[in-house]
């Protein structure tokens, strides 16, 4: 997950030499599975080790909801590389994609490549040291993407640490015309309302899932307004499941529970 500039975890020093400083990157593991840390127990990202590629928490497979819309996918990007669990599981389930990944903190990125089997840059995946919101501000990234999800954390892990409406409205930016953003949003935090309200201002249309049991909630914001038709949703959830093993037939649960509110 990635640590906005003046996060707890960044201090922004008068003296351009200095390097920034970030909380420490801890691992811990249990039943068979890895969990990334940033110096707390809030957990940042998990692999199982014997699944490297597969998304094993609830919320990082609901992320990939925008696959009831879109089959196939150009470019996606990820904000906030985390155990880079949705950079890998892109970059395996869609080969003919390009999948780039934005993480301000070079050891998250150093701990992907040596304890999360990520697999190493080359002519379809790019891991990029940078800041997410200049990489949304990029006019070069304007337009390019099908597909952006964004888990943006810090140590407490408690609000994503980039939610303005002007941060949302960059992210549409990035979008082509057919384009789906995902967010992991934190449900039982005051955050939550505040990114709802961003979100909904800069996208035509969006849609929360129900909130998972470890507090997460993933939104849905679409580039342009979509029907609903859940005939159609079913379908391709059943698609889905057949050819990834994913819950998406919980997605498509979940949007009924989310419109019908």
């Amino acid at each position: 997950m990635l640590i906005k500039r003046k996060s707890i975890e960044k201090e922004e020093s008068s003296r351009p030499a200095r390097k920034p400083k970030y909380a420490p990157v801890t691992l811990s593991e249990q039943d068979g599975v890895r969990y990334l840390h940033f110096g707390t127990e809030w957990v940042q990202g998990a692999m199982r080790i014997r699944k490297p590629d597969w998304p094993e928490l609830e919320y990082a497979q609901q992320m990939m909801a925008w696959m009831l819309w879109l089959e196939q996918p150009r470019r996606l990007a990820q904000l906030g590389l985390g155990t880079a669990t949705l950079t890998k599981y892109c970059y395996k389930q869609f080969p003919q994609s390009e999948i780039t990944a934005v993480e301000l903190n070079p050891s998250v990125i150093a701990i992907c490549e040596s304890m999360f089997k990520l697999p190493p840059n080359d002519a379809r995946l790019r891991v990029m040291e940078m800041d997410a919101l200049d990489y949304v501000n990029d006019p070069a990234n304007h337009g390019t993407l099908d597909v952006l999800q964004v888990d943006l954390y810090d140590a407490t892990a408690r609000g994503p640490v980039l939610d303005s409406a002007e941060f949302y409205q960059a992210c549409n930016a990035c979008l082509t015309e057919d384009g789906i953003m995902t967010v992991n949003l934190f449900g039982d935090h005051p955050s939550y309302a505040r990114n709802k309200k961003a979100i909904g201002f800069a996208f035509a249309q969006s849609i929360c899932l129900p909130q998972v049991h470890d507090g997460n909630v993933v939104a849905i914001a679409f580039k342009r307004k979509r029907p609903v038709d859940f005939t159609v949703l079913d379908a391709r959830a059943a698609q889905i499941v057949t050819d990834t093993k994913l819950p998406a037939k919980s997605w498509v649960k979940g949007i009924r529970a989310a419109i019908a509110a």
